[in-house]
């Protein structure tokens, strides 16, 4: 959610689809499919590019399809099982490690942040750990400001710190108090990951290693360094729109600098490959690489209380009002209401892919779709595609029927 929903606040592909599109699932209910992929060809071809929908419903084989536009195909052929930068999806099992030692009586929900870093953080004393997992510190983001927005859209290599990062990171505009508002920002979890590792005496990437991807079984997860993924498995290629399109996408106030524009080889109607782009300066915030089978395994065990004990999970899900989410937020966990009722999980936005990824509140069920281009989708035609699909995937989830096959839809 760094981009899709940090920026989405502030802020058609070629068709000459193939039917013959990958199909990576097996055992799969035919009526599922032929609900979903049209819609997910559909979603492809009006600026999604590329996409993975899975779905479980808690019974039998999960769903699982991939879909792309023709012209990626030379690039790379997309599968279900490809791996994922899941982005700000890292912010729910940055969480979960911090309510793991609120659980052990090392780090407190009403902690002031400045117990635990002393002069990092603005109004430190007055921002709690709580505010932090919530996004109602008061404190700004750091990825529009002009010494990161090179290293953004990766113009500028360079290797941040999470101490840079607060130290680059503005107040909100307009100011608010800490507690006071919801704001989502990067650096309150750019602040978690280093309480983490200061509480605990590990690095964050033993900590997810240890507490979560190993035990979970999440073999194609890891926390990224840098712009690589894993060697011998495959991945999906990302992309963003060029220059002359980002600027249509990004709204003035914004006060993008003209000719702003993503580095990567230049692809047709007016795409940058991005896969190249180093996002691993999103952390504790975003850098955890995944694919989608692997994440809503995570999902499941977290919903359903295998990772939390229940005091600390009932935290997790006291949501504040967060409009802009589509419904609320918790400890780094979003409520959202859709057509066909309320759901749980996260979203994750960086250059080159975007995710929605959602369970209901038992963990039973979960609905995953990936998207390989974050601001592509932010144009209108791309946008009511890949909410159609998003929807879709989430009503099959539910079992319910979807928002067109409904005169009044369940929320």
């Amino acid at each position: 959610m760094a981009l899709a929903t940090g920026l989405s606040t502030a802020l058609v592909a070629c068709s000459g689809a193939d039917t013959s599109a990958m199909k990576t699932s097996t055992g799969q209910d035919a009526s599922l499919d032929a609900r979903l992929a049209p819609l997910a060809q559909k979603a492809a071809d009006t600026g999604s590019l590329g996409v993975i929908v899975r779905v479980d419903r808690g019974t039998g084989r999960p769903l699982a399809i991939a879909r792309q536009t023709a012209w990626t195909k030379a690039d790379h052929h997309l599968a279900a099982n490809d791996q994922f930068r899941v982005a700000s999806n890292t912010k729910t099992v940055t969480a979960t490690l911090i309510l793991q030692q609120v659980a052990e009586h090392t780090i407190g929900l009403s902690d002031p942040v400045e117990k635990w870093l002393p002069g990092l953080v603005p109004h430190g004393p007055d921002i709690t750990v709580k505010m932090l997992l919530n996004h109602t510190s008061g404190l700004g983001d750091y990825l529009l400001t002009p010494q990161f927005l090179p290293t953004l859209t990766g113009q500028e290599k360079r290797t941040w710190t999470a101490e840079e990062l607060l130290a680059i990171t503005p107040q909100q505009d307009p100011p608010a108090a800490p507690g006071e508002k919801y704001s989502y920002s990067n650096a309150n979890y750019a602040a978690l990951g280093l309480i983490l590792e200061k509480a605990t005496g590990k690095s964050l990437a033993d900590l997810f290693e240890q507490k979560i991807i190993k035990p979970l079984g999440m073999k194609d997860t890891f926390l990224s360094t840098n712009a690589d993924f894993s060697p011998g498995k495959t991945h999906a290629t990302g992309y963003e729109p060029d220059a002359q399109r980002l600027r249509r996408i990004l709204p003035p106030e914004l006060h993008v600098p003209k000719g702003t524009a993503f580095a990567g080889p230049k692809r047709p109607h007016g795409n940058t490959d991005t896969t190249a782009v180093d996002s691993s300066w999103s952390w504790a915030a975003g850098g955890l690489v995944s694919t989608a089978a692997d994440w809503q395994r995570f999902q499941t065990a977290l919903l359903s209380g295998k990772l939390l004990p229940g005091a600390q999970m009932k935290q997790m899900l006291t949501a504040v009002p967060a409009p802009e989410e589509g419904g609320g937020y918790g400890l780094g966990l979003m409520e959202v209401n859709t057509p066909c009722g309320t759901v749980w999980g996260h979203t994750g936005g960086q250059p080159g892919y975007s995710s929605e990824i959602y369970t209901d509140k038992s963990g039973r069920r979960s609905a995953a779709v990936l998207t390989v281009t974050n601001f592509g989708i932010k144009e209108p035609k791309a946008a009511a595609a890949n909410k159609a699909l998003v929807d879709a995937a989430v009503c099959t989830m539910l079992g319910k029927p979807l928002p067109t096959e409904s005169a009044t839809p369940s929320r």
